[in-house]
Parts: structure tokens; sequence; C-alpha cells
């Protein structure tokens, strides 16, 4: 099977975890495409979505699915998004497309997380795919001297900004032995917005694709 076919694979498998006539939180990027494609196929059974990025809310509104601005919304019972590495602790790094921060704050509102991926980004430590930070471009140099001390090698996503007007630095070279730790003390440099690090609020629900199908993983709390 292609890399394609398995995001489609564990896209239509994220449907189970829907809860009918509420809204369903939705990531970004290209697992979660294919997901807001297969959700399509069952809009008239929920209220809308709520969307992590601007690439996302519009591809839900050319479905004919309605998009809810969080602060509307009461309660949240499911968030299915990607990652770009996972860990069997459920521990992630996500940000490669940038959207990080709308990503952490739907998944702290929502009561459960279901993160749909290929078998590719199941690893055993995090930290070979570069780590995104998100920072007020007044900190920018701040943060990347920060980040070197902490052994890290910080780049500057080049024309690149967030939805929310923020930089991206992607930092290289970490082996992430502790996810919580280091998410919490990248969150209390001056300036950092947030970090790609989901650990503190990790997933509850993994779908993994394989050649053999899905393969589902809970979350041990």
């Amino acid at each position: 099977m292609t890399q394609d076919e398995l995001k489609q694979l564990v896209a239509r498998e994220a449907l189970k975890h829907v809860v009918e006539d509420a809204v369903v939180g939705v990531g970004s990027g290209s697992t979660v495409n294919f997901f807001i494609d297969a959700l399509a196929t069952i809009k008239g059974r929920i209220e809308g979505a709520v969307a992590a990025s601007e690439a996302s809310a519009e591809r839900l509104k050319k479905h004919g699915i309605r998009v809810f601005d969080l602060n509307s919304v009461n309660e949240l019972p499911v968030y299915v998004d990607g990652a770009d590495e996972i860990t069997e602790h459920m521990h992630m790094i996500k940000g490669g497309g940038g959207a990080l921060t709308r990503e952490k704050i739907i998944a702290a509102v929502a009561r459960k997380f279901v993160c749909i991926c290929d078998a590719s980004k199941l690893v055993p430590v995090l930290g070979r795919f570069p780590l995104p930070v998100e920072v007020i471009p007044m900190a920018r140099s701040y943060v990347g001297r920060e980040l070197l001390r902490m052994g890290g090698q910080p780049a500057l996503r080049e024309n690149y900004k967030t939805d929310n007007g923020n930089l991206i630095l992607d930092c290289h070279g970490l082996t992430i032995m502790d996810p919580p730790a280091l998410e919490a003390q990248l969150n209390n440099l001056a300036g950092v917005v947030t970090n790609g690090l989901f650990a503190r609020r990790a997933a509850d629900v993994l779908l993994l694709g394989s050649p053999d199908g899905v393969k589902t993983s809970t979350a041990r709390r």
C-alpha cells in the first residue's frame, strides 16, 4: 500500500470515534485532509467542526461542513489530528505544517484526542523530526540562543508566518528523553507562544496505518 492509501485507511477508521450530533475537532495536514474528505460522507450526522488551521477550515467549508469558532463551542467530545512523530507513550511532535498553537489549544479542550498516522511516524524516541517552536517575531534571536544552549540547532522557517502572524524556529538535533519536561521548559521561555511537543496533553488513542490494516492503541494513564 502507498503512504496515501495508509492515510486514507486511518482517516476512515477515525470516523468510528466521531460523536454524532456534536462538533468534532479537526487538525491539519495531509492525513487530516483525508479525514475531512471521509467526514464529508457523514456530515449530516454531525453539528459541524472546529478547525486547527485556515486550510482545514476551507476544506471543511468546501465539503459543506459548518465550521465553528472554538470560543462558541461549549464542549468538544473528540479531536482528530495527525503527528510528525509519535511514541508508544502517545507523546508527539507536531507542527510540521505550522498549525501547532491552534492544534494544541483544540487538543486541550477536547475530551478525547485521536491521533491518525501511518506506521512511519511511530518512533522509539522523539527528536529526529525537527521540533517546531512558534515565537513572537521580536523574540526570534533570544529564543534561538536559548535553544542552542539546550543543545539544539534552531533554523528559522524561511518565508513562513503562522496563521497567528508569528515565526517558527525548527529545532534540529534534539534527542528528547523527557518530552513533558522539555515541553514545559520551552514554553517558559519569554516570547515562545508554544512548541510542537504534545506530551503534557498526549493522544488518548492512536490509529496507526500499516499494510496489515489499522492498529489501535489506547493510552495507559
